[in-house]
């Protein structure tokens, strides 16, 4: 469900560009998907930015999505 949200959030920020605040879809899913986007920005660099935190924290869901998939599979 977070990983639909973080890809969902990330369509409208390309869709809805500057007005994405105005949004209230978007605000929705900023709302689901914050603790977690901040709990993986905390493990990157300073540098990094809120876009690299929020394809970070898809990428990390994913991925143990997979393997819970996986371990569900053989077990």
């Amino acid at each position: 469900m977070l990983a639909l949200c973080l890809a969902g959030q990330g369509f409208l920020y390309l869709v809805a560009g500057r007005n994405r605040a105005d949004n209230y879809v978007y605000r929705l899913f900023d709302l689901i998907t914050n603790a977690p986007r901040k709990l993986l920005s905390s493990v990157l660099p300073a540098s990094a930015g809120p876009v690299a935190g929020g394809i970070f924290s898809f990428v990390i869901l994913v991925l143990l999505w997979l393997g819970l998939a996986f371990i569900r599979k053989s077990i």
